[in-house]
């Protein structure tokens, strides 16, 4: 499995972006299942419906039917490790569904991470490891 970011949730559904085929490559060559979070999801529907309306958003439905896309579950218990991320990151600044992201691979392990945000290269994993960022057809 690898991370999922909302920018390449997007570009995936939403043809207009100039990453859209360098998203769909990246997803290819992967040959892994994508997961991300809640918070990323609904950013991603909601830009998606906003843009292209329901038929983009049956894009990212289908990948979540397909199990292409998987959704990491956010217990009750990370609440407070979330908000932690976050003031410690107030200074890029960081926001909850970046958050949710470094939960998540601190949670499974995941350091790999498919993402157009430069700000990953930052982040770190239980506060010393490293993200492997994947940025489709990009300098970052």
């Amino acid at each position: 499995m690898i991370l999922c970011d909302t920018g390449v949730l997007l570009c995936l559904c939403d043809r207009s972006q100039p990453k859209h085929e360098a998203c769909k490559e990246a997803v290819r060559k992967s040959k892994q299942p994508l997961l991300t979070t809640w918070s990323c999801l609904t950013e991603t529907m909601y830009l998606a419906l906003h843009r292209g309306g329901w038929i983009m958003q049956q894009q990212i439905a289908n990948l979540l039917l397909s199990q292409t896309l998987q959704v990491f579950q956010i217990q009750i218990e990370d609440y407070a490790r979330l908000f932690a991320l976050m003031a410690q990151y107030r200074d890029r600044p960081m926001d909850l569904a970046d958050a949710t992201l470094v939960l998540a691979a601190e949670k499974t392990g995941l350091k790999k991470i498919l993402t157009l945000d430069s700000d990953f290269l930052f982040y770190q994993i239980s506060d010393r490891d490293s993200f492997e960022v994947i940025c489709p057809d990009s300098k970052i």
